[in-house]
């Protein structure tokens, strides 16, 4: 701090010192009033806490995971934790701690009563694994705390509560599971009845409805969908096949086909044409055109030899030709007299032929299938759906009961098998704190409130010294005086007759000193006071 700053820090103080006695009786005031409202208002409380540990994970939840209704025990805890704050339970509590003395149940004594336990307690919940240990790890830990005037309420108040939250917890997922258990046997009466009833419903509908009941292929309007466009599909194929077999037809009666077909298919050295005395007519020709050719060489056309062959000749060339005309109309037996039916182009287009007309008339029937049933079935267009529409309602009620019956038998069994685990210790409870209160009250205590009026008491006296001073200022130094003014100090002058002065002010710091001491020792006398009084408290 600098000399000028510290210079006039010495000056407020000296200022402030004047006004002492006033500041002396600001203080007196503020601390017989405080203490009076810290004796009259203020009461010391003691805090009762216990500590649980509530461990859902014990070494039956693993095994019986998936075979047990998995009761939600942290749910029930939750629950029980706010029904330990609900009138009945502190009704409870109150009662067994003592809380209420002689006031009527119902009242509005005992309402306002019940109303300021349940603003004094709190209950607590953390995960365990906050608190650092492992074999803890996987539960929660229950912190219940309570405030009262006196030891003994406070602590009598947490053991209930405790009590309460164990007992109420254990008791809750019995007696929730016997309900539960009740619950599912009378809707499994019910459902059975029902699954009962929605089986005779549909048997009888199946026996008054044979032959109109839906199919695999399903419902009414779907297969009908699919009938006609089988027919489509049907009808489509004829057309394909019936094109193919008109080109099959074109290239077996075709000029090229034909020609093929009538060349003469014995080569010198094979065999004739089996069942074609004679061989075929192109060998017939090939023959009498070289008999004809070896005639002419030894005899001229006028030669009755040489006539007669080529009148054989001509006749064979119009029989030729007539089996070819033949053969382009079709006709069977032309084929086989002709040769053509032993050639291997003609009988390739011929078997491709015969395959076609099966095709056409395997798809031909098949149409006629299809379209009688798609008039069957439009027959039924004013039943079938109405029939249809009834059978999906009767199996739905069908499955519905089926299933809820099946679920509630399973969840039955599950049931069963929970309280059996709930009667083997599914949950433990480990008090880690019994219940316990302390000997010194809670802060803000009396003797503390005590100490605290006594600073306030100081402070509001320094306070009001100081604003005086800031109201009726003086200078304490020719310095500060010049540098106000701005005109020079010459001298000073001191009080005339030093030592009666100096008397005088040690007899005032005296008296002053002894009125501090006083308020100090009023203050002392206070805070020792409360410090019996709460240690009898404790020991009572």
């Amino acid at each position: 701090m600098a000399q000028p700053q510290l210079e006039m820090l010495i000056e407020e103080v000296y200022g402030a010192w004047r006004f002492r006695w006033s500041a002396l009786v600001v203080a007196w005031v503020v601390g017989v009033i405080g203490w009076a409202l810290v004796f009259l208002f203020w009461h010391n409380t003691y805090q009762g806490s216990a500590r649980v540990f509530v461990d859902t994970r014990t070494a039956l939840k693993p095994v019986l995971e998936g075979l047990a209704v998995a009761q939600d025990v942290d749910a029930q805890l939750n629950y029980v934790r706010q029904s330990l704050l609900g009138t009945p339970q502190l009704e409870k509590v109150g009662t067994e701690a003592g809380l209420f003395g002689d006031t009527a149940p119902g009242s509005g004594a005992r309402a306002k009563l019940i109303e300021e336990l349940r603003d004094r307690i709190i209950v607590n919940v953390r995960p365990a694994s906050d608190a650092g240990n492992e074999r803890m790890s996987g539960g929660n830990v229950y912190w219940i705390l309570y405030k009262d005037r006196t030891r003994e309420k406070s602590l009598k108040v947490v053991q209930s509560l405790l009590k309460m939250l164990v007992q109420e917890t254990l008791g809750g997922k019995i007696r929730g599971s016997e309900d539960a258990q009740k619950f599912m046997e009378t809707q499994i009466k019910d459902y059975e009845l029902r699954l009962r009833a929605a089986e005779q419903r549909l048997a009888d509908f199946k026996k008054a409805n044979v032959g109109v009941m839906p199919t695999q292929q399903g419902d009414y309007f779907g297969r009908l969908q699919t009938e006609m466009e089988a027919t489509r599909a049907t009808e489509a194929a004829i057309d394909v096949a019936a094109t193919r077999r008109e080109e099959i037809n074109r290239q077996l009666h075709g000029e090229a086909v034909v020609n093929a077909a009538t060349v003469n298919v014995n080569t010198p050295g094979t065999k004739e044409t089996p069942g074609v005395a004679g061989g075929d007519v192109p060998s017939r020709i090939r023959e009498t055109q070289a008999k004809l050719d070896e005639l002419l060489l030894k005899f001229t056309d006028k030669h009755p030899d040489v006539i007669a062959a080529r009148e054989t000749l001509e006749e064979l060339k119009r029989r030729r030709d007539a089996e070819v005309e033949a053969l382009r109309n079709g006709d069977s037996d032309a084929a086989a007299i002709s040769g053509a039916s032993a050639n291997p182009i003609y009988q390739s287009l011929q078997l491709a032929l015969n395959q076609t007309e099966v095709e056409l008339a395997t798809l031909r029937q098949q149409l006629n299938g299809h379209r009688a049933h798609v008039a069957e079935l439009r027959r039924a267009l004013d039943t079938m759906p109405q029939v249809e529409a009834q059978y999906s309602q009767l199996n739905r009620d069908y499955d519905v009961n089926k299933t809820q019956f099946t679920a509630l038998l399973t969840q039955l069994e599950k049931a069963k098998l929970g309280q059996e685990a709930d009667s083997s210790g599914s949950v433990r409870f480990d008090v880690i704190e019994p219940p316990n209160v302390g000997y010194r009250p809670v802060p803000p205590s009396r003797s503390l409130l005590s100490a605290l009026v006594l600073v306030v008491a100081l402070a509001a006296g320094a306070v009001f010294a100081y604003l005086r001073n800031m109201l009726q200022p003086v200078f304490w130094s020719p310095k500060r005086l010049a540098a106000k003014t701005d005109v020079p100090v010459l001298g000073t002058v001191t009080g005339a007759f030093p030592d009666a002065l100096g008397a005088i002010a040690r007899q005032d710091l005296l008296r002053y000193s002894l009125a501090a001491g006083a308020l100090l020792f009023i203050a002392m006398a206070t805070i020792t006071i409360n410090v019996l009084g709460s240690r009898l408290v404790s020991a009572g």
